[in-house]
């Protein structure tokens, strides 16, 4: 079943023009041209595509976008050229390719699906040809509002955390690429916890949820052994085991680190050799660095930095966190203060934090490099925008391109390289 566009999308003839014509970019002074203007500019090698997510209408927290929209960025600007929206899916605020990006999975940030109280989750097949998306089918998440979903290495499940469920879950992953059943469902319990953090910044007067479990991340170690989970209504980092054959999660042998107090652990990044972990706090705006036991997924933090600047004044929440490609720079995102951190990764895995500027826009989320690392892109869920930001790979600083990319309440990206 292939999905619906809206009026801006291209019919059926009008996507294959937009993803497959002959129309390129001119590399001197950015003209659209076709293979008879100019036979002698040849196209670029690859095509790079860009898959945005964000909030609809239905769902708790409202928005203005219409789905998953498809753009095709600007190799030399960064620019990103609006082809199609895919409509038929609900405020799909995350999004995950399988490890061979044959598939796309998106969460629905719902909680009313088939009548019941739990959001959903959507897979998708992914055309290499054209980059367009067909819809294979939408399943239960096993929770109200799930806030994020990866899909293990093994490309078996996807693993979705239910943010308002306060609790998380595995779906297999059937051969042609569609959600089956469910094979694990767990909700932890735990103490009340504060509100706010018992080192918040100065003047802070943003609360996080710590009303109970609040899973706001779930993703595996680069090994695939183990599954973190980031509980910011807990403050506590979880680490499970899995059986690939039956899909279940157990705990490890230590089930779970426990973070500063109401500092609401929302995000976190594993080095590409697993053994740190860099766990973003929400309330605080403070990445903690940890050592990860690849043999027993034990989390030893090592290192608490800020993400803001010691001028810093005033209500700010952290939101997301990301490596450059060769891992010598981290980026965080803070919303309400509008900033981006950028971190200088030393070799025994410490942050330094080097830089940290303005994303001309409101309320910034997730953060993407494109896929030659050359920009950084940030989705702005209240400016409904993107902003871009060109990178110095040897300084990890960012500057500004000037670009804002208009889209309703942005949340999450993902890329793709598809031949020319």
């Amino acid at each position: 079943m292939s999905g619906s566009f809206s009026r801006r999308a291209f019919g059926l003839g009008g996507l294959a023009c937009g993803f497959l014509g002959s129309t390129y970019v001119r590399a001197d002074d950015n003209t659209p041209v076709t293979d008879t203007q100019d036979a002698a500019t040849p196209p670029p090698p690859e095509r790079i595509l860009c898959y945005v997510g964000g909030y609809t209408q239905h769902g708790p927290p409202g928005g203005n976008g219409d789905g998953i929209t498809a753009f095709e960025m600007n190799r030399k600007t960064g620019s990103l050229n609006h082809l199609n929206t895919f409509t038929d899916v609900a405020s799909p605020s995350f999004i995950a390719f399988s490890p061979d990006k044959r598939f796309l999975y998106a969460v629905n940030e719902i909680n009313d699906f088939e009548g019941k109280n739990t959001g959903a989750v959507t897979a998708f097949s992914v055309d290499h040809g054209t980059g367009a998306l067909t819809k294979l089918n939408t399943v239960s998440s096993g929770g109200a509002d799930p806030a994020h979903l990866s899909v293990h290495p093994s490309g078996k499940y996807v693993m979705v955390a239910n943010y308002t469920g306060g609790n998380f879950a595995l779906l297999r992953v059937q051969k042609d690429g569609s959600l089956g059943p469910m094979t694990t469902l767990i909700h932890n319990t735990g103490p009340r916890m504060p509100d706010r953090a018992s080192d918040n910044p100065p003047g802070n007067f943003a609360i996080s949820d710590h009303s109970g479990s609040h899973p706001h991340m779930i993703h595996a170690d680069p090994s695939g052994r183990f599954v973190a989970v980031a509980d910011a209504g807990l403050d506590r980092m979880y680490v499970y085991g899995i059986n690939l054959d039956t899909g279940r999660l157990f705990p490890a042998k230590k089930p779970f680190t426990t973070m500063t107090s109401g500092s609401a652990p929302r995000h976190f990044q594993f080095s590409a050799d697993g053994a740190r972990l860099y766990i973003l706090c929400e309330q605080d705006s403070k990445v903690v660095v940890a050592n990860f036991d690849a043999k027993t997924g034990d989390i030893a933090p090592q290192q608490a930095v800020s993400s803001l600047t010691a001028h810093f004044r005033g209500s700010t929440l952290a939101a997301g966190i990301l490596f450059s490609p060769d891992e010598h720079f981290l980026y965080v995102s803070n919303r309400l203060g509008d900033s981006l951190a950028v971190f200088q990764v030393a070799q025994d895995g410490g942050l330094t934090l080097v830089d940290e500027i303005w994303t001309h826009a409101d309320y910034g989320r997730a953060l993407k490099f494109d896929p030659t690392g050359s920009y950084l892109y940030v989705a702005n869920q209240r400016s409904d925008s993107i902003t871009s930001f060109r990178v110095d790979k040897t300084t990890g600083k960012i500057g500004f391109t000037w670009d804002f990319t208009p889209i309703g309440s942005p949340t999450c990206f993902e890329f793709l390289t598809l031949p020319a």
